[in-house]
């Protein structure tokens, strides 16, 4: 019998995500089943609480739980703001649960920068994207230590344009004084398709989470669960 394509639950806070994932993984893992679940009110709530509380984080990991109980091989949270809540779940559950943008962190850290920006519109993705930083830089470069600028747009996800969301992005980080740093970290999947403009105007790289978590599941898992190919 042959072996089933690899299983990825996918929870999303917002539409955009889900769609700008889904590209991501038809580019870099093709070869997966993809399951979305969304709940549109996660980040709202989120922003009306200042923040995460119990009631949301018991939430996610109701949705979590339902993922895993459904089969899928592994879990990605596409909302950075619940990123904490992965913490929790990998003690829960044996299949492999991503932050949003873990996998970003970790190929930055381990790259040649030294000085980071990163790039938010919602308030909650601040704090959650520092957080992670500050602890993979502690694992993976504890004699290095890198710098890191944060800044916020409010509106630059609500933009008409990528163009025109780069620019507000780009607006904000020279106002925060990222000016001189080496590359850009998008803290929200929804900001990704401003990336390329925003690398245009920055002349620095950008980079986001969709892609890097694709190719960091489709290296676990096809490792694990190896899809035979057929012969002629």
């Amino acid at each position: 019998m042959q072996k089933q394509q690899p299983l990825i639950a996918m929870v999303h806070a917002v539409s955009a995500a889900a769609r700008i994932a889904q590209n991501a993984f038809a580019r870099e893992f093709p070869e997966a089943r993809l399951w979305n679940l969304l709940d549109d009110r996660l980040l709202v709530d989120a922003n009306t609480a200042g923040g995460l509380n119990e009631r949301l984080r018991r939430r996610m990991l109701r949705l979590i739980e339902h993922a895993v109980e459904g089969g899928s091989q592994a879990v990605l949270l596409t909302c950075s703001s619940y990123g904490e809540v992965a913490e929790v779940a990998r003690k829960l559950w044996t299949v492999p649960v991503l932050k949003s943008d873990e996998s970003m962190f970790q190929a930055a850290l381990a790259g040649p920068y030294e000085h980071l920006g990163v790039a938010a519109s919602t308030p909650p993705a601040v704090p959650a994207a520092l957080a992670q930083l500050d602890q993979l830089s502690a694992r993976i470069r504890p004699d290095n230590p890198i710098r890191v600028t944060a800044a916020l747009s409010g509106t630059a996800a609500k933009a008409p344009t990528p163009r025109q969301a780069a620019q507000q992005l780009a607006d904000a980080l020279h106002a925060a004084g990222a000016d001189a740093v080496q590359a850009v970290l998008m803290a929200q999947y929804s900001l990704a398709p401003a990336g390329p403009e925003l690398s245009d105007l920055l002349g620095v790289p950008v980079l986001d989470g969709a892609g890097a978590a694709a190719r960091a599941l489709r290296a676990t898992l096809l490792a694990r669960h190896p899809i035979p190919v057929e012969s002629d």
